[in-house]
């Protein structure tokens, strides 16, 4: 499995800790995220990263802003992108077995780095579940695919 990995100046904390807990794994990375404390645009750290997840560069993304909210909202933009906004470890399973969330979202501001580990730790080894799921993707791709 490959992450990209990316950050604004509100999530520099929590993609370090992220960072280190994909070293433990093992898992390939590239981080594409600021290391400045400055205020940056959370667009130019959302977009590239989902646009290489999109592309099939990288299997999967992670994203952490203030909230989280910015990031989620600017990688679902990007045509593919199922990207979830999560602050609890059920939601991280449920949006990978149900969802198929290809980018994870967090926000600094809001969770800690012990649970950002844990959140992360859950959504890299769930796998979607499928079936009657993927009727429910299926039809999210169908109408991110017609004509407008």
């Amino acid at each position: 499995m490959r992450i990209a990995l990316g950050s604004d100046h509100g999530g520099v904390n929590i993609r370090k800790e992220i960072a280190t807990l994909l070293d433990e794994l093992g898992i390939e990375y590239v981080d594409f995220g600021c290391d400045c404390s400055t205020s940056v645009d959370y667009p130019d750290y959302a977009l590239p990263v989902a646009e290489k997840v999109a592309s099939g560069e990288f299997d999967r993304g992670i994203l952490i802003c203030g909230t989280g909210i910015g990031m989620s909202i600017a990688a679902n933009k990007v045509k593919g992108i199922r990207a979830a906004l999560v602050h609890d470890t059920f939601s991280a399973k449920a949006t990978r077995e149900h969802n198929d969330s290809n980018i994870l979202t967090m926000g600094e501001r809001v969770i800690g780095p012990g649970l950002a580990r844990e959140i992360a730790q859950v959504w890299l080894k769930e796998e979607f579940q499928g079936g009657r799921h993927a009727n429910r993707i299926g039809k999210i791709s169908e109408y991110e695919n017609k004509e407008q």
